[in-house]
């Protein structure tokens, strides 16, 4: 019933859950404006209806993130006041921009979108998905801006005891952000594309409406395996970063107690003992640290009993090393993903190229359906080994997550709010769930035939059917 430990558990699981519907709204709507945008220039109608099915899965998608999110926005007030006193006027301006520019504009464009097949013209019509489309990244944008001050605090001045805004550009300039950003939304480009080669494998093994869905798996296998490429590049940057910025959670990822030595090796798996501070049994790969951490197959990296030693003395007494298993474990889980995506992405691309979708090859479309799990799994992982590596800093260097949490809120109060939260969250997920079964089965045709007679409100057969 320790406050703080249930606050953890009860930000943990609402943002996972959250988070399993951001990546999606920002993969799918891009797909869709690729497929709109197909329509347009070719001129057939079968990309119109790849459009509108797809979707069909975006806007059921979309209603539920809100709804989670806006859950997890109520955290800050209950469990973490402290925080939110200490951070609150830097973090203002960004997500006040997110709320006001990035969620407005797609929220506004969307709805143009929805109703406005049959009364604007393809372009216009065209240009409002990719107006959504824009908004849901500028979105990304502004978060992961506030996300970024917390992992590399600029732009700020303390003063009474409250970090306080000077320079707005520094915090948009913020290093953190520029590796952060494009990791997260190629990420999701990732999880969106995989989820549609993922449905239309399962479509074509079914062999229902067989042509839609394999040319909506070429166009997204492309894609797929595109950003899942970009991610890991991305993510490279991103782990060279850190050694500069946060080398604790970088040593904690590998496990590394003591100095690398050079050149540094990666470790593939280890049986960690934090209690000792040792690893009972490592494997390593020569050369490859070094590699991840300066492009070169030389280099040193910090160990985290000599980066302990460093930060007592620049912070004060206290325990600075992470949750060293779930950090180191999280990162090869995210990697392994990773590196299937690229895998499953690349022989479904010559798969595609060379015309062998076909029946000899359904072992490959099983595992293409299973494969939506991957971006999911890496998208979890690669969060929890970002948010654990940071421990016990919630903004680093400056504030703890001790110091963070709301000092009258009580563990029996927080316990109710977290069984609450989940059962809400379990009703979505199957109202989701059912959601999604019910468009899939029926297809894009079926779905296409209910649009002509109830999407539009304002159609006489849609003043009938409302009524």
């Amino acid at each position: 019933m320790d406050p703080l430990v249930l606050a953890r558990i009860q930000f943990a699981a609402t943002t996972i859950f959250h988070f399993f519907f951001v990546p999606v709204t920002i993969g799918l709507v891009f797909m869709i404006a690729v497929m709109e945008t197909m329509y347009v220039v070719k001129g057939k109608e079968e990309y119109k209806k790849m459009a509108k099915f797809w979707g069909k899965i975006f806007l059921i998608n979309f209603a539920v993130g809100v709804v989670t999110g806006i859950l997890q926005e109520f955290q800050f007030g209950m469990n973490w006041s402290d925080y939110s006193r200490f951070v609150g006027d830097v973090f203002g301006a960004p997500l006040a921009i997110e709320a006001l520019a990035a969620f407005f504009l797609e929220s506004t464009f969307m709805g143009i979108w929805i109703f406005g097949w049959d009364r604007l013209s393809k372009k216009v019509h065209l240009l409002s998905i990719w107006l959504v489309c824009i908004g849901t990244t500028l979105s990304a944008l502004w978060i992961l801006a506030a996300n970024s001050f917390m992992q590399h605090p600029v732009g700020f001045q303390i003063n009474n005891g409250r970090a306080e805004m000077n320079d707005f550009f520094a915090l948009i300039a913020n290093g953190q952000l520029w590796v952060e950003f494009p990791h997260t939304v190629l990420g999701a480009l990732a999880t969106g594309s995989f989820l549609i080669c993922g449905i239309s494998a399962y479509k074509m093994l079914k062999k229902q409406d067989y042509s839609f869905f394999k040319k909506s798996f070429q166009i997204a296998i492309i894609v797929a395996l595109v950003s899942s490429f970009l991610t890991a590049v991305f993510g490279h940057q991103q782990a060279q970063y850190l050694v500069k910025t946060q080398p604790m959670k970088m040593a904690a990822s590998e496990g590394l107690w003591g100095k690398s030595g050079d050149p540094a090796g990666w470790t593939v798996v280890a049986f960690i003992d934090p209690t000792t501070k040792e690893n009972k049994y490592e494997l390593k790969i020569p050369y490859l640290l070094s590699f991840l951490s300066y492009s070169k197959f030389s280099g040193e990296v910090k160990g985290m009993n000599e980066l302990q030693d460093q930060y007592v003395k620049q912070y004060g007494e206290g325990n600075y090393i992470p949750p060293v298993r779930t950090t180191f474990w999280s990162f090869r889980i995210m990697v392994a993903a990773g590196s299937l995506m690229i895998l499953f992405a690349a022989y479904g691309l010559y798969l595609s190229a060379r015309k062998k979708l076909e029946r000899p090859n359904k072992w490959f479309l099983r595992i293409m359906l299973l494969s939506i799990s991957l971006p999911y799994i890496a998208n979890t992982s690669g969060w929890i080994m970002t948010e654990f590596g940071r421990q016990p800093w919630t903004v680093f260097g400056y504030m703890t997550t001790a110091d963070s949490v709301s000092p009258s809120v009580t563990g029996g109060q927080i316990l109710f709010s977290l069984i609450a939260f989940c059962a809400i969250y379990s009703v979505l997920a199957v109202v989701m769930t059912y959601l999604w079964v019910r468009v899939i089965k029926k297809g894009p045709y079926a779905v296409d035939a209910a649009d002509e007679h109830s999407s539009d409100p304002f159609s006489k057969e849609g003043y009938h059917a409302v009524s």
